[in-house]
């Protein structure tokens, strides 16, 4: 060894080197089962563990790892799922018998949602936006003490794949959060692959162990929801005008960017958008969130440059993220996040938005139907809202009897100052607050109504009356982008 001084000037001390050979280095992460993955995390009562929904309704690792959970006598977990779908439903036996007593979401629906809403969760579920969801991550707001991956393609180290293998999702967007922040991270895969796993996702540098089961799921979930564009004349006369105000507006130039939901109105509104742009011989610049086989059909049409995916709706979209460099992932946080200084959603010129109620004050409700049930969560519905220059929110004025466009909604779940126009097939409303807006579409032909006339038309439409809002105890709380508080919702009486 050399002789060295204790200490350098402009350096400091030099610490002594303590090599005995070659380091120990761990080869592999795989462990033999889920249990053994559990113990290794020492997981203990009242942990937080969180999952994620690419997967979507076809998801099996929560469940999985819920049962495994529950075998090792675990009580007063915290569940922090990015989203629940009716798939889930084995989460109510386990709220029952004490193993999870919180829950942190930004979509729950079927049995869990609905058990929730009848009190049977001890806490208030807090319900989040996805680009909440990631800010009280990255902010430590929401702890992590595991993160449980289902990866869809991994080796033995930890390098993760959604693209891969015969259950590939697409792109990972909302564990890429997780991961970056939990205490452990456990990879539950179904296709162990050599090292390294191809088109890795999620580095073997944030994940701690590997366990291999029998399957994660089933990829024909991921379809859980309309994927085509609607076709009935009702929803397709909505699409028209939605489309006609985005012409209208302004912003359909050179550059365009565009997002959507996965519902059928939305789709049309789509269909549509991409007719107009082809007949002006405009390229847009992106469109984002979660994507289609539609999106991608747009992309290959050359209306669009790229897609920023969060997350796949669809196997073409799984497809066309594996294949295609133009299809791009994007992790929650640049998604939609109000804490990075400026994420995707603030690039977006137009959303095309859905929704279960909207009022006089253009709020929106996503969250609940009418008598209180709990049925979804925002989402990324406010942060679009919010990010995008153009927020636009179709509706029929009618659904199952009840009137959608109300005095008041059941449940805030968005802001009405983020929603600038709400398309119906009675015509539209605009935002007061757009006054510019509505001298646009008012000039193009558009039928532009007060909101209030809207309201008292749905009011007349509507065969069974809204049901007052709930007076149990908080079940949910609503929490914005920011972390504040939107709205609460209270337990529906048992029988109801």
């Amino acid at each position: 060894m050399p002789d060295l001084p204790a200490d350098i000037p402009g350096y400091g001390p030099l610490r002594p080197l303590h090599a005995t050979g070659k380091q120990r280095a761990r080869r592999s992460k795989l462990l033999p089962d889920l249990d053994a993955a559990i113990a290794a995390c020492d997981l203990r009562d009242g942990a937080t563990i969180s999952f994620h929904h690419h997967l979507r309704n076809g998801d099996g690792v929560l469940n999985m790892v819920m049962a495994a959970l529950a075998q090792r006598g675990l009580r007063d977990l915290h569940v922090a799922a990015s989203s629940i779908f009716p798939v889930h439903a084995p989460l109510v036996d386990h709220i029952r018998n004490g193993t999870v007593s919180r829950i942190s979401t930004a979509f729950v629906s079927g049995p869990v949602g609905e058990a929730i809403s009848r009190g049977l969760l001890p806490n208030p579920v807090t319900l989040q936006t996805h680009g909440g969801r990631a800010r009280a991550l990255d902010l430590r707001e929401l702890p992590i003490d595991v993160a449980f991956v289902a990866a869809l393609a991994a080796d033995d180290m930890g390098n993760l794949s959604g693209s891969t293998g015969p259950t590939a999702c697409g792109t990972l967007g909302y564990p890429t959060v997780d991961v970056g922040v939990a205490r452990h991270t456990v990879a539950v895969t179904d296709t162990l692959m050599p090292y390294p796993v191809p088109a890795i996702d999620i580095p073997q540098t944030q994940v701690d162990h590997v366990v291999q089961v029998a399957h994660t799921g089933d990829p024909a979930g991921i379809a859980s929801g309309t994927t085509r564009p609607a076709s009935d004349a009702v929803s397709l006369s909505i699409a028209d005008a939605a489309a006609r105000v985005i012409a209208a507006s302004g912003l359909l130039v050179e550059g365009f960017s565009f997002q959507t939901g996965a519902g059928g109105a939305s789709l049309a509104t789509a269909a549509a958008v991409g007719r107009e742009m082809a007949a002006r011989g405009v390229t847009g610049s992106f469109c984002s969130g979660g994507i289609t086989g539609f999106h991608v059909q747009m992309l290959n049409a050359g209306l669009f440059r790229a897609l920023l995916d969060v997350q796949c709706f669809d196997l073409e979209a799984v497809r066309s993220y594996r294949d295609d460099p133009r299809h791009q992932s994007m992790s929650a946080a640049a998604y939609a996040g109000p804490h990075v200084g400026g994420a995707v959603v603030d690039r977006v010129d137009a959303v095309v938005l859905g929704a279960a109620e909207v009022d006089l004050g253009f709020n929106v409700n996503v969250t609940t139907r009418a008598g209180g049930i709990i049925i979804g969560g925002s989402g990324g519905h406010a942060d679009t809202a919010a990010g995008a220059r153009l927020a636009i929110v179709t509706t029929r004025l009618t659904a199952a009897g009840f009137a959608k466009l109300v005095p008041q909604v059941g449940t805030l779940t968005t802001p009405g100052a983020t929603i600038d126009v709400v398309v119906t097939e009675a015509g539209l409303a605009v935002n007061p607050a757009r006054p510019d807006l509505a001298r646009r579409l008012h000039d193009a032909g558009l039928r532009v109504r007060a909101i209030a006339d809207l309201v008292a038309e749905a009011a007349q439409a509507a065969t069974r009356p809204t049901p007052p809002r709930a007076e149990g105890r908080i079940v949910a709380v609503c929490e914005y982008r920011d972390g504040g508080v939107t709205d609460v919702v209270r337990a529906i009486p048992s029988e109801t």
